[in-house]
């Protein structure tokens, strides 16, 4: 399988990746099995999302679903962007190897880590 023109655009020029200073939202996943990471900081006000980033570690996919993923995810509210799956976001890649489906996985894995640690900060 070769890759789309939208994975080759995101490796090529990746959106939002850095640091999001202003974040009340951060978590980091790891895939213990090939050791890819990402990194996701989101600043989110009035349950929507202001402003996504993302650090990724790791294989090609990683780097453009975490890419891909603050694309989608800038603007909406956070049950929106929770209704988000792995599928929904390889879709939105423009498919992968199934070899590569744990990029997405991990991308939505931090998404989801990242409310959580939004919604623990709240309750304290």
């Amino acid at each position: 399988m070769s890759y789309s023109a939208t994975f080759k655009d995101h490796l090529a020029h990746p959106r939002n990746a850095g640091e999001l200073p202003e974040a009340n939202a951060v978590a980091e996943e790891s895939n213990p099995v090939c050791g890819d990471r990402l990194r996701l900081s989101l600043a989110i006000h009035n349950d929507r999302i202001d402003a996504a980033r993302f650090l990724a570690y790791g294989c090609p996919p990683t780097l453009v679903c975490g890419s891909v993923l603050t694309e989608l995810i800038i603007g909406k509210t956070i049950a929106e962007a929770l209704n988000l799956t792995r599928s929904d976001l390889l879709n939105a890649v423009g498919g992968l190897p199934s070899r590569k489906h744990h990029a997405a996985a991990l991308a939505i894995e931090a998404l989801n880590a990242a409310v959580r640690h939004l919604r623990s900060t709240v309750q304290e």
